[in-house]
Parts: C-alpha cells; structure tokens; sequence
C-alpha cells in the first residue's frame, strides 16, 4: 500500500479521530475542522503530543488527495513554521523584521 505521514506544529493545534470515519483537527481556528475519511483507506493519529497524522490505504491517489487535504486544512507559514506538513518536507523559513534596521 502506500502512505502519508503529517506533522502538525503549534501550541495547541492536535488531530483526533472520531469514530472511523472522520479526522477531526484542532488548528488554531475558532472551530474545529472535520474531515472525511473516504473507504479503503486508513487514517491513524500518534506521537506524543497527537501531532502526527498517517494516511496509508491501497489507492495512491486517494491517498495522496486526503493527505493533500488534511494539509491544505492549515499550510505551514514561513515565519514561524505553524501548521500541517508532511514529514519529509522542508519549510523554508523567512526573517521576519529586523528591528531598528534603518
């Protein structure tokens, strides 16, 4: 089969099942975001801090469109690296402002 693992980064954001079929995600909104997991494919929630996410099943690109919005839920920023990414990908990280710089 194949598989996606995501991370979720940032103070307070987790994901959670409910049920079998529906990931439900706590990311930084004013409401939690659900979404549905479609048949044949296999949705797990772990780490330490439930901040991983792993979207494993028989169809590739069912897999791949779930994992792809599970992401889009959330995308990581530039600044401070908060959000959903998978975990094989490399945020590239912006300074922000220079304080005082004239």
């Amino acid at each position: 089969g194949y598989s996606h693992t995501l991370e979720i980064h940032g103070v307070g954001f987790k994901a959670a099942m409910k049920g079998k079929d529906t990931l439900n995600l706590a990311v930084g909104y004013s409401h939690d975001v659900n979404i549905s997991v479609p048949k044949g494919i296999e949705v797990k929630v772990g780490g330490p801090k439930q901040d991983q996410v792993t979207v494993s099943g028989i169809d590739k690109q069912a897999v791949g469109e779930l994992a792809a919005k599970i992401r889009a839920s959330r995308k990581p920023e530039p600044y401070q690296g908060k959000g959903i990414k998978y975990s094989d990908e490399h945020i590239i990280r912006k300074q922000g402002k220079a304080a005082g710089a004239k």
